[in-house]
């Protein structure tokens, strides 16, 4: 009796192997950015905090949205939600470059774990930090009068459309990690994802600037979420009689997805190089 399996059989018991060590590796390496929240929760109450700040003072402090019509709140908040995604970024940026330069990468190269795990396990730990921050943002826009008005199904769809874009910010911010190299850079680096983020139609809307600059606004990745969440949340959203406008939600289910296409590649591939 042969204890290794042979053909087709085989090389699915290997791959099915490879596949367990994959998860198996990923959850280990997520257990670890969560046991540095455990002992770093300032951080995490910092990340949470800073979206809500500019949310109060956006609705109480700025005014209303340039070009709304309807209530502000409702129209605001949908939007800090999309902006929401793109916080954060730099301590994951951070996080990344302190492990190239403190040398826990090769520690863990030198272990046999699989490439990319640490990339992953990352990844995964962003991720649950970003389902806390909408939780906490919706929290207090419910309590400052917003609401959504299509149901619940909706409004997971429109949390399942501002994930998918933290997903490929994600991606982003990571890639840009790597190029930077140095915690020290990661500053400078970061400041070229924020103008995708206030280039858009979270605070006005298109039809209230200047023709070139609304146009560009209404193709921003985040734009289209904003647009689609807005929609299905049933918020105003603005004139928008535009092709990007009328097809927001396919914009962002597109937008994303070709993003994380081009740069969870770029980020795995450097990262398999940097581990040589």
């Amino acid at each position: 009796m042969s204890a290794v399996g042979t053909g087709a059989a085989g090389t699915s018991t290997v791959g099915a192997t490879t596949v367990g060590w994959a998860v198996a590796d990923s959850w280990t390496m997520t257990r670890r950015e969560l046991a540095h929240w455990a002992r770093q929760p300032v951080q995490i109450v910092v990340g949470l905090v800073f979206p809500v700040m500019l949310l109060l003072m956006f609705n109480y402090l700025v005014g209303g949205g340039q070009g709304v019509d309807g209530d502000n709140t409702e129209f605001l908040v949908p939007g800090m939600l999309a902006l929401t995604m793109a916080f954060g970024l730099e301590s994951t940026m951070l996080a990344v470059t302190q492990d190239l330069t403190k040398g826990v990468i090769d520690r863990f190269r030198s272990m046999p774990m699989v490439s990319g795990s640490v990339l992953v396990g990352r990844s995964v730990a962003d991720m649950l930090q970003s389902v806390a921050a909408l939780a906490v943002m919706i929290g207090v826009g419910y309590a400052v009068g917003w609401r959504w008005h299509d149901g619940v199904a909706a409004a997971l769809g429109a949390v399942g459309l501002l994930l998918l874009l933290r997903f490929a910010m994600l991606w982003i911010g990571i890639q840009l990690a790597m190029v930077a190299g140095k915690p020290e850079m990661v500053q400078a680096v970061q400041i070229l994802v924020w103008p995708v983020g206030f280039l858009s139609n979270v605070f006005a809307t298109p039809e209230s600037m200047p023709g070139w600059l609304g146009a560009v606004v209404e193709w921003n990745p985040m734009s289209a979420t904003a647009t689609a969440v807005r929609d299905l949340f049933g918020n105003p959203g603005g004139a928008g009689g535009s092709w990007a406008a009328e097809h927001a939600g396919l914009l962002a289910v597109v937008w994303p997805v070709a993003l994380i296409a081009v740069f969870f590649p770029l980020a795995v591939r450097r990262f398999a190089r940097l581990s040589r």
